[in-house]
């Protein structure tokens, strides 16, 4: 063994598998008075990333669970890690995971050695006690090639640009114009999908994407994704444990979902500010109550109205002319039994829970108000 490795291999046995302060120093130590020991420090780390992947992690995972449990020269450390380990992305959504984490990656900031070390040894203590998840890709299998058409990325923009303006504007006429817009165009394109999907006999399956559900409220917040997955087709398994949802769908469906439940999360917490803000101006001081009691109303009138939304879309769908109801109806349904046999086969086992700590009666009322200000839904109808 050379000197470098067993100066690494003393420091990861001083540090990695004992929770001490103390035992995290000598580690830290062994490794700053070795700078011969940081090339296979990086190759180690590297190792560590690689076996996150055979344990069902995804770039955007990792990055989300240092992210909660460490700071922010951790997240630096892993994300250079990611990109020096990954060389082939198995997938496209897999591969836009890299994209977005090397656009926003900056280099750890220059600190002194033990402090490095330090910071080093605290990520890959993480790193080496990572769960299993359920495996949504294979690594290093190339994905199947999506056979999109060519205007899905640009319906896609436009979508995403809609949303953008209605949570930037401060007027409500013109957001509600523009989410309803982009409702519109949403539900257009994952119908459009799913019946070129069926002509072309792609033989696409599910797919799966994990969204973040972070605290606080995370209860509120997970009600609310699993109420927009609903609306559109998919379906939500909360990790409460780790942070995240799994939303369970076709790649249509689970884009269309990740885009409108971060517009309604933006909107909400614009909506509880406001209103939080007005109840202090009387006065008030209980504000965690009222935000816990204010986004579990939201979560829960949003529900509602997005379930009401999705029985008109298959009304419409029912109305439509024989040849177009024929064709979209039971394509529309295989899809649903598909979606639900990928969450039986994911998730054999899964409970429900219930939303705790809503007590405060104005944080509802202004929730369920803020609820129906929030457009979720198309004023026009949809003509497949």
């Amino acid at each position: 063994m050379s000197t470098t490795s067993s100066a690494v291999e003393r420091a990861f046995e001083a540090a990695l598998y004992a929770d001490s302060d103390a035992a995290l120093d000598t580690g830290a130590s062994l490794l700053a008075a070795d700078p011969t020991a940081d090339t296979e420090l990086a190759s180690r780390g590297r190792e560590f990333v690689a076996t996150a992947w055979r344990r069902g992690w995804q770039p955007a995972d990792v990055v989300r669970i240092v992210r909660r449990e460490l700071d922010d020269v951790h997240v630096r450390l892993v994300s250079r890690l990611i990109l020096d380990e990954n060389r082939q992305p198995p997938n496209p959504r897999w591969a836009a995971q890299l994209d977005e984490l090397g656009a926003a990656e900056s280099d750890p900031p220059h600190t002194d050695r033990f402090s490095y070390a330090t910071a080093v040894l605290e990520l890959y203590r993480l790193l080496l006690r990572l769960p299993a998840l359920e495996p949504l890709d294979a690594p290093g299998k190339p994905g199947k090639p999506e056979g999109r058409p060519r205007g899905d990325a640009r319906m896609l923009s436009r979508i995403r640009g809609l949303l953008a303006k209605a949570e930037a504007t401060g007027f409500p006429e013109e957001a509600e114009a523009l989410s309803a817009k982009a409702q519109e165009l949403m539900a257009r394109h994952s119908i459009d999908e799913a019946l070129l999907a069926a002509r072309e006999h792609d033989g696409n399956s599910p797919g799966a994407c994990r969204i973040g559900v972070d605290a606080p409220y995370e209860t509120a917040k997970a009600v609310l994704l699993d109420a927009v997955a609903a609306a559109n087709r998919c379906q939500a398994v909360w990790n409460e444990a780790l942070g995240f949802s799994t939303v369970v769908g076709f790649e249509p469906d689970l884009e269309v979902v990740e885009l409108l439940y971060t517009s309604l999360l933006v909107q909400a917490t614009t909506a509880m500010t406001k209103a939080e803000a007005a109840q202090r101006a009387g006065g008030r001081k209980r504000t965690k109550t009222f935000r816990q009691s204010f986004l579990a109303a939201y979560a829960h009138r949003t529900g509602d109205r997005l379930a009401a939304v999705a029985e008109e879309q298959r009304d419409q769908a029912a109305g439509a002319g024989e040849r177009e109801r024929g064709e979209l109806l039971p394509v529309l349904a295989a899809r649903d039994v598909a979606v639900r046999e990928q969450v039986t086969r994911l998730f054999p086992e899964t409970v429900t829970t219930r939303m705790r700590g809503v007590s405060d009666a104005a944080g509802w009322q202004e929730g369920t108000a803020a609820a129906d200000r929030a457009q979720v839904r198309a004023r026009s109808p949809l003509n497949p």
